[in-house]
């Protein structure tokens, strides 16, 4: 009588039959998740540079254009043109010509000359609530060091010494990502997502296939229990997950610099988890799903949102309402990008990730008992 492993050995190996057979699946499983990688880790960027911005200098005094310049060689404005008109910056707002519009009243230069306080006009276009935050903070940190020259000017004429002056000096450090690089922060988050995608869409469509060809009846009625049949549809996928897995680490190493700072070893175990996870997921579709359209549509849906909105990979959880920060725990998703962010940039470990590690253990085992219970309950429907 055959055991266990050999009845499960048995679906595995008519699963990689299939798959060698289907050379054009088996290439875009393999291709996809590196042409994945590449595009969002170019297409998706955080990093908020070369602002576009016009100048409205009413003034024209020297030292308006001195205050001018000083937005030109800052290196986070790009000084696309100038006007003399405010009404202008409807138009140019409108038509996307800039994002920031500074102004600089009559009177500019002969405030300063009299050491009164000119003021100046930054005007921001909010349709695009990132950049507006990002450049209305550039404006103020600059003008707020252009303020503290014309201070340290004026005491300098004032025979004063403002170096005396006690003041608070912070020193920054940026841990774990020190230049600040979006690509960096995304990849370990990218590669969870992707390899959620492939999993669960491509066995999504397993069990539908099996019954579309008629051969779902004779696997049933065969000696494989339930479990064996889905642990066996799970290992070629697996496989092939892991590969992906591989491929696209090393790609993230060699072409972003991606560190890899804690175990490879925790990673290489919690990576197993979540294909696990991810691929009972799908054959909980599958067993669902009255038809392959449906099966790929469901299969995308429950992979990309979740792994891209609710899992913290680009948007922090603790922005999101409160029902969906809780919705995000039942999706394995958001465990992994803790995970995989930990072990990449902060060389964490089990130690300090072992809640997200038991809460993968724990979907794994559920997630498999849910797709055995689902489709012995569909067989007999």
């Amino acid at each position: 009588m055959s055991t266990p492993m050999v009845r499960i050995g048995a679906v595995a190996h008519k699963e990689f039959r299939h798959l060698w057979r289907d050379r054009r699946l088996l290439a875009i499983v393999l291709a996809l998740p590196i042409m994945q990688l590449l595009l969002f880790s170019y297409a998706i960027s955080f990093d908020v540079k070369d602002i576009p911005t016009v100048m409205i200098d009413q003034d024209r005094t020297s030292m308006s254009r001195h205050y001018v310049s000083t937005y030109t060689s800052s290196g986070f404005f790009d000084v696309v043109g100038q006007t003399s008109n405010v009404n202008d910056v409807d138009g140019i707002f409108a038509r996307g010509e800039a994002s920031v519009a500074v102004v600089v009243p009559a009177g500019f230069g002969e405030d300063l000359a009299a050491e009164r306080k000119p003021q100046v006009a930054v005007l921001v276009d909010g349709s695009d609530p990132n950049a507006a935050r990002i450049g209305s903070a550039y404006a103020t940190a600059l003008n707020a060091t252009y303020g503290q020259q014309l201070t340290a000017a004026w005491a300098n004429r004032q025979g004063l010494d403002p170096s005396s002056a006690g003041v608070i000096e912070p020193r920054l450090r940026t841990w774990y990502n020190p230049d600040r690089i979006s690509s960096i922060f995304l990849i370990p988050g990218l590669i969870v997502a992707i390899i959620a995608i492939v999993a669960v869409q491509q066995t999504a469509v397993t069990l539908v296939r099996e019954r579309d060809l008629g051969t779902q009846e004779q696997l049933m009625v065969s000696p494989l229990k339930s479990w064996e049949l889905m642990v066996g549809k799970l290992l070629p996928w697996t496989l092939l997950a892991f590969l992906d897995i591989v491929v696209i680490v090393a790609l993230g190493r060699v072409v972003f610099d991606l560190p890899m700072r804690g175990s490879l070893s925790f990673l290489a175990l919690a990576a197993a988890l979540f294909v696990f996870c991810s691929l009972a997921m799908g054959l909980i579709i599958s067993a669902i799903a009255p038809s392959i359209e449906v099966a790929n549509i469901v299969g995308l849906m429950l992979a990309f949102l979740p792994s891209f909105l609710l899992s913290g990979l680009a948007f922090p959880l603790g922005s999101v309402p409160t029902v969906l920060n809780w919705f995000s725990y039942l999706f394995p998703a958001r465990h992994m990008v803790t995970i995989s962010r930990g072990v990449f940039l902060k060389g964490a470990g089990f130690a300090e990730l072992w809640p997200q590690f038991g809460w993968l253990c724990v979907y794994a085992v559920v997630a498999i008992a849910i797709a055995v219970v689902v489709t012995k309950k569909k067989a007999r429907s």
